[in-house]
């Protein structure tokens, strides 16, 4: 694992994630379609991203629209220091910041929110959606963004993440604070390993077929 120091939105940033796969794409890059002509191909979501990345890698540089800075965003970088101490109070816990992480081979990539002690991430989300806030709110449910979580640890190679859902909204209920220790899944993550390898192999069946 390597570790580029920087944040989050930083021109560091932007150039360290070029080519690379990441973790936040990591639930789209495994999905193949289940039935019909097509079936077991990446969906047509995942084939734009794959292409994508073959352009990165071979320029060395990101394509402007992933440069693209979101209100969602914006948002969740200006809010991410709160929900930082707010977790390190509720805890009595220290989380070291730091950027973005790089598997050994360097196609594989997460921005990583936080470092607990020796074996612990941290991961914090500021959604304001009802469709990505409701699960985690009512449910503590996660699943939308497990790839991500699970992603992350098999990047960092740690061994459980705090999942934080950040919504001062609900401060005055006392609710303002979602915290979801997360467990690494190896079996999970195995699975995903070989699922991502495959895209992996399109986005150089995408580059090939540019270079010829």
């Amino acid at each position: 694992m390597k570790i580029i120091n920087c944040d989050q939105g930083s021109p560091e940033w932007f150039k360290a994630r070029a080519g690379v796969i990441t973790a936040s794409n990591f639930e789209e890059c495994c999905k193949t379609l289940k039935s019909g002509k097509n079936k077991g191909e990446h969906s047509a979501k995942a084939k734009e991203y794959a292409f994508r990345l073959a352009v990165e890698r071979i320029s060395g540089e990101l394509l402007d629209e992933d440069k693209f800075d979101t209100f969602e965003m914006r948002r969740g970088r200006e809010l991410e220091p709160e929900a930082r101490f707010a977790h390190e109070e509720k805890m009595q816990i220290l989380v070291e910041q730091t950027g973005f992480a790089l598997t050994d081979s360097g196609l594989y990539g997460a921005s990583v929110d936080g470092f607990i002690d020796e074996t612990g991430t941290s991961e914090y989300k500021c959604f304001i959606s009802p469709k990505s806030s409701m699960p985690i709110l009512l449910d503590n449910d996660y699943s939308d963004i497990e790839a991500q979580i699970q992603g992350q640890m098999w990047v960092t190679e740690r061994q459980w993440c705090d999942f934080v859902l950040y919504c001062p909204a609900l401060k005055s209920i006392d609710r303002d604070l979602t915290i979801i220790t997360v467990q690494r899944d190896d079996k999970y993550i195995e699975e995903m390993e070989g699922d991502l390898n495959k895209f992996n192999n399109l986005v150089v069946e995408f580059m090939g077929k540019l270079i010829k």
